[in-house]
């Protein structure tokens, strides 16, 4: 069976950064395979694409450009806030302002994102709300473990149910 739209698809890879020697973001192993519903828009639509028309038991290797992966990074995406932001009762806790660290943070309209703290001085924090792979060339290898047809019931909620699904 090939892989094509409302199939439902198990897959081991290993994500590295930017090419084949790159290093490794992410690893899904056969025991933490990534198993989704093919063609209906939760994965990367150029991750889908290469998959197309693959079986069970193929191999893949494979490398999205960051155009058509996380896109490019934005330096307007990076701002800087004042440390007060992060005040609780006036008081700021430096612990929780940590290089690299994520925060998640709310815009005027109430909704979530989520950053990266890039950048700490001694009033301001600076904050990255790219996508942590943005800018970067995504590098997959791995193996298509199991393909089937989805159930009426899957193509209806649009996600996979069962083993390696999630549940509602």
């Amino acid at each position: 069976m090939t892989i094509s739209k409302n199939k439902v698809i198990s897959l081991t890879y290993t994500l590295r950064d930017g090419s084949a020697l790159g290093e490794v973001v992410e690893v899904a192993d056969e025991n933490n395979a990534l198993t989704f519903l093919y063609g209906v828009g939760m994965m990367l639509p150029s991750f889908e694409a290469n998959l197309s028309e693959m079986e069970a038991g193929g191999d893949f290797s494979f490398l999205l450009k960051a155009a058509e992966a996380y896109g490019e990074f934005d330096p307007r995406a990076v701002i800087e806030v004042s440390k007060q932001n992060f005040a609780v009762d006036g008081v700021v806790n430096e612990e929780l302002i940590q290089l690299g660290k994520p925060v998640m943070m709310q815009d005027d309209q109430g909704h979530r994102m989520q950053a990266r703290i890039v950048g700490v001085t001694a009033d301001m924090v600076k904050l990255d709300f790219n996508a942590p792979m943005a800018g970067k060339d995504l590098h997959f290898t791995g193996k298509i473990l199991t393909v089937r047809e989805a159930t009426e019931s899957e193509i209806a909620h649009g996600h996979v149910h069962g083993p390696g699904g999630h549940h509602h």
